[in-house]
């Protein structure tokens, strides 16, 4: 993850130092793009601890199209109740735990100007069987007329697939990159997605492409970003899949018997396990930092 590191390492010495819609202020730099080929192995941070079930569990959500913090809370995380429960969003919420019309509302049940709903994603799933070669394979989360139905405005705005000789690839443009507590999870999310698809496909995962808009990092966490690059990165760990989800339904099916299996008194970890999970992860202990909220 040499990459990461890099334009972590980029940010602390040659960024600009700037004030923030939350107040804590930030060290930014503009335009940063990251690669990673997924031959290397599964793209996650080694230099700390990430959470991988909780990366799975956000993404299950996404695809689902949920948006009810409380289900994702059954799966063990706790990733979005900062927003979702912030005085600033309550007022607008529809119930204690509604987090908006974010990401997989907009990937699934994007509302087009004549009340017909775009289900972008598996709009891009079709394209790739189908038509492999057309430019358009392009999933949007960046609605500008539904922000305000938002807890939090996408951060992560849109990706775009590219499949050629047998191979998928997956672009994606983050707006906001907080480099320290955001930005490593939103690389294993992505390659998680990218893998998923391309199995669904019938394709091998090729590259990651992400271009960070605003790469910043928070000053309270100028300390712990230091201790992060005194570490040797460890090798990367391989991603497996459960070999029979072929299709975004499988996925939904999944996720919805997991809350029930939840709703019954087991825990999610094992049936997130049998969704996917990572042989040979070896990490570095987590550095705690304050995730900044406004």
């Amino acid at each position: 993850m040499e990459q990461y590191l890099k334009v972590l390492r980029k940010v602390m010495d040659k960024g600009v130092d700037r004030q923030d819609r939350t107040g804590t202020g930030t060290r930014a730099l503009f335009a940063e793009p990251m690669r990673f080929n997924l031959a290397d192995g599964f793209p996650i941070i080694t230099t700390k601890y990430v959470p991988f079930r909780l990366v799975l569990a956000e993404l299950l959500w996404f695809i689902a199209g949920d948006s009810d913090v409380r289900n994702l809370k059954k799966l063990g995380a706790h990733i979005w109740d900062g927003n979702a429960f912030s005085d600033r969003w309550l007022p607008k919420a529809r119930f204690p735990g509604d987090a908006g019309r974010i990401y997989g509302v907009q990937w699934r049940r994007w509302q087009a100007p004549d009340g017909m709903l775009v289900d972008q994603l598996a709009d891009a799933v079709a394209l790739i069987r189908d038509r492999s070669w057309d430019r358009r394979i392009v999933v949007s989360a960046w609605n500008p007329g539904e922000l305000d139905q938002m807890c939090l405005p996408p951060c992560h705005m849109f990706f775009q697939f590219f499949a050629a000789d047998g191979k998928l690839s997956l672009a994606m443009y983050q707006r906001s990159c907080d480099m320290f507590l955001g930005v490593p999870f939103n690389i294993s999310s992505y390659a998680l997605l990218l893998s998923l698809v391309a199995q669904m496909t019938n394709l091998q995962p090729h590259e990651l492409t992400i271009v960070l808009g605003d790469a910043h990092i928070y000053r309270n966490h100028f300390a712990q970003v230091e201790e992060q690059l005194a570490r040797e990165p460890y090798p990367l760990p391989k991603l497996w899949l459960n070999p029979n989800l072929l299709g975004l339904a499988d996925l939904e099916s999944y996720y919805r018997m997991i809350l029930s299996m939840v709703d019954r008194g087991e825990k999610p970890e094992p049936w997130l396990d049998r969704v996917a999970h990572l042989e040979g992860y070896r990490f570095y202990p987590a550095i705690k930092a304050p995730l900044a909220v406004g």
